[in-house]
């Protein structure tokens, strides 16, 4: 047994509201309770000791509703100190700067890895379970709402769009041979956007009369940036981003509490455009594998950044890469060079 030491501590039993004034002992193993019409002893381990905090009264349960109170916190802690209570580690960490900074540094790294990898993996998976018609109807609701929104009927004559469509599917045919591509469905509009081309969920693609006007109806360049919005297809990046910004704006929602402040939404504009980042570069490697197979040098891709720098377009933010919803266009040329000059 080790030491005992003694404390005068208000009893109450747990049937009436009388505080009874006690002394209290405690030993490894039990603690002692004397007083009038009180003698006692319990189990230390049967005893639910109050955490340590800096000002405020201490109160130990008993396992039959019975509460020993301390009034004087700094009495308390020494008495139960010699006692041989030893401090939970969660409270002593509570109090510590060192363990608050060791945990807020876990606390960011574990954000880190679930932010660069966690979420990716979650929405691969989740979109798998997204079946293919549902994915479809949500790209149409998306068409329907641009085209009340921003988009016009193409104004490009039906011989053109016949012809720029038709070369796209033979580049599409002899990419993926045996029927395996994936569905699409292209839409010619005039638009509020400027030169553009996206794809939605679903198959969904839209370019530009702008787009089409911009590059002179160069058909090998159209085909080149349909390749491209077909790898976004095929990836189903739409899907994922929508997965991937709804489990951002949850976790970050969680965190801030309020997700329309500030602090909350740029954790999800920022990993939004990381992940677009990496989407972006699966789809222009869809984009080259499928002119290389239409025997399309990737170099019509250059061409295609070179007007867009002609209109003043290109994408080199002053702000760097890390805010950038796309890869900085002098990376997405170089690659299209590279490959271009890996076929010679």
């Amino acid at each position: 047994m080790s030491s005992v030491c003694a404390i005068a501590l208000d009893y109450y039993d747990g049937r009436s509201g009388r505080a009874q004034r006690v002394t209290a002992r405690l030993t490894d193993h039990t603690l002692y309770l004397h007083g009038a019409g009180v003698a006692r002893s319990v189990p230390v381990h049967e005893v639910r000791w109050p955490e340590r905090s800096r000002r405020a009264k201490r109160v130990a349960h008993l396992p039959d509703g019975a509460a020993l109170y301390g009034a004087d916190p700094d009495a308390w802690d020494a008495w139960a100190q010699a006692g041989g209570r030893r401090e939970p580690l969660v409270s002593r960490a509570q109090r510590s700067w060192a363990w608050a900074l060791a945990c807020l540094a876990g606390l960011l790294l574990l954000g880190a890895v679930l932010y660069q990898w966690g979420l990716p993996w979650i929405a691969r998976g989740a979109v798998q379970l997204v079946p293919p018609h549902a994915e479809q109807s949500l790209g149409l609701a998306a068409y329907d709402s641009m085209r009340e929104s921003w988009l016009a009927p193409s104004e490009l004559p039906a011989e053109q769009q016949q012809r720029l469509r038709q070369a796209f599917q033979q580049a599409v045919q002899k990419a993926y041979p045996g029927g395996k591509a994936p569905a699409w469905q292209l839409h010619f509009h005039k638009s509020r956007i400027g030169p553009n081309a996206l794809a939605l969920p679903g198959g969904t693609m839209v370019v530009t009369d702008e787009l089409v006007q911009m590059v002179g109806g160069d058909a090998e360049v159209i085909v080149g940036v349909l390749a491209h919005e077909l790898g976004h297809v095929e990836h189903r990046h739409g899907l994922r981003a929508l997965v991937q910004t709804t489990l951002l704006g949850v976790a970050a929602s969680v965190a801030f509490g309020d997700f329309s402040g500030w602090l909350a939404t740029a954790p999800v504009l920022l990993g939004q455009a990381g992940y677009s980042r990496d989407a972006e570069r699966e789809a222009d490697q869809a984009s080259i594998r499928i002119l290389q197979a239409a025997g399309i040098s990737p170099l019509a891709m250059v061409r295609f950044f070179d007007k867009l720098a002609e209109n003043g377009q290109r994408n080199e933010s002053p702000l760097g890469i890390s805010i950038s919803s796309h890869p900085a266009d002098s990376e997405r040329v170089q690659a299209f060079r590279n490959a271009a000059a890996a076929r010679r």
